[in-house]
């Protein structure tokens, strides 16, 4: 008898000891381990280039390296070209969680192509479109351009300020009207005068408007939405004042009065935090402001005095404190009323449906 009760003690060791075994290799090769967060990254230009893409390697890099996650970039990947869908593939069978997508146009050209993916979370910096495994991200820029615009109005003397932009979208065009705004809260006789370059980067073009709207228009401040500090270039060289995007360029004089600017690294940290916590599949959509610290303006120009600082200063904290740039009474080019007094414009609208322009805006004409 004791003779079985010592089998069957040595059988339940001998059992034991597998397992114990068996669940040391498990732990040992990794399979219970989690890991590591893997994240495909698309870009329309260079890693190293200034500007949009410059800035937005900088952050994606800054929050991977910080939240210890493993990123693949691929860039120089032109929009409507078929470069997006191949970068996707190849992303794919490196086996990424995540693709972000970093320039306007890709989801309007890979939208069907993602939902091939299910396994892959997209992000998107297109509001227009979006699917169970696509949501979309940005940052309330539009918010910055305002407090530009507040420092356009009050240094125009001909008030007549000229913006060189991309193209009509939404993104473009509440920044146009977001800038106006801010012009025309501190200046009612002033406008803005819109030359379309159709392009995120085209040096010739956008330097060919700049100079014609300062002859044509005799702007004295500009202002524009592309990749590249083309148009600060032609404002340096005729002697008026400008408003960068993205970074400042080097060797500017004080000429140049400030810059409006993404923070992207706090972004990118949100996004990937909230993977990590499990609602990108409950968030459609990521959309940051001033109140986060994801857009701002660089340090203001000596030339601009203190009532203007004081101003910028005071927009700025009633749009931290709850005020909606894009509320009141506004009206459109065509003098419709789009909002009134005691309202304010959905995020759906300035979204998706920024198909107008406030009062204040003209554009160029040949």
């Amino acid at each position: 008898m004791k003779s079985k009760t010592i089998l069957k003690i040595s059988f339940l060791v001998v059992i034991l000891a597998i397992v114990v075994t068996m669940v040391g290799m498990f732990v040992f090769t990794g399979k219970n381990k989690e890991e590591k967060l893997k994240i495909g990254f698309v870009m329309s230009g260079s890693v190293d280039e200034q500007g949009w893409n410059g800035l937005h390697y900088q952050g994606i890099k800054e929050a991977c390296d910080e939240l210890d996650v493993e990123l693949i970039i691929k860039d120089n990947i032109a929009e409507n070209s078929g470069q997006c869908q191949d970068a996707i593939s190849e992303l794919a069978k490196k086996d990424v969680d995540i693709i972000i997508l970093s320039s306007y146009g890709y989801a309007a050209e890979v939208y069907d192509l993602v939902k091939e993916y299910p396994d892959i979370t997209f992000y998107s910096e297109s509001f227009d479109y979006y699917g169970d495994n696509l949501n979309c991200y940005f940052a309330r820029v539009y918010q910055a351009r305002y407090l530009s615009g507040i420092i356009a109005g009050m240094q125009s003397e001909s008030d007549t300020i000229g913006y060189v932009a991309a193209m009509s979208n939404s993104e473009v065009n509440r920044g146009i009207n977001a800038f106006t705004l801010g012009v025309k809260r501190v200046n009612p006789d002033a406008k803005v005068v819109v030359a379309w370059s159709n392009s995120w980067d085209d040096a010739e073009e956008e330097k060919r408007l700049a100079q014609a709207l300062i002859e044509d228009y005799n702007v004295d401040v500009l202002a524009y939405h592309q990749n590249q500090p083309n148009v600060v270039e032609v404002a340096e060289a005729n002697g008026i004042y400008s408003i960068g995007y993205h970074e400042m360029p080097e060797n500017v004089s004080e000429k140049y009065l400030t810059t409006v600017e993404f923070h992207w690294t706090y972004v990118y940290k949100e996004l990937v935090l909230d993977y990590k916590r499990g609602k990108s599949d409950i968030v459609n959509s990521y959309w940051f402001g001033l109140d986060k610290d994801a857009v701002g303006l660089s340090e203001l120009a000596s030339v601009i005095s203190n009532d203007v600082a004081t101003e910028v200063e005071a927009a700025k904290q009633e749009i931290i404190n709850g005020k909606r740039v894009f509320s009141g009474v506004i009206y459109d080019t065509d003098g419709a009323l789009r909002c009134d007094e005691g309202e304010s414009i959905s995020d759906d609208i300035l979204m998706t449906n920024m198909d107008w322009f406030v009062e204040g805006v003209e554009f160029y004409e040949e």
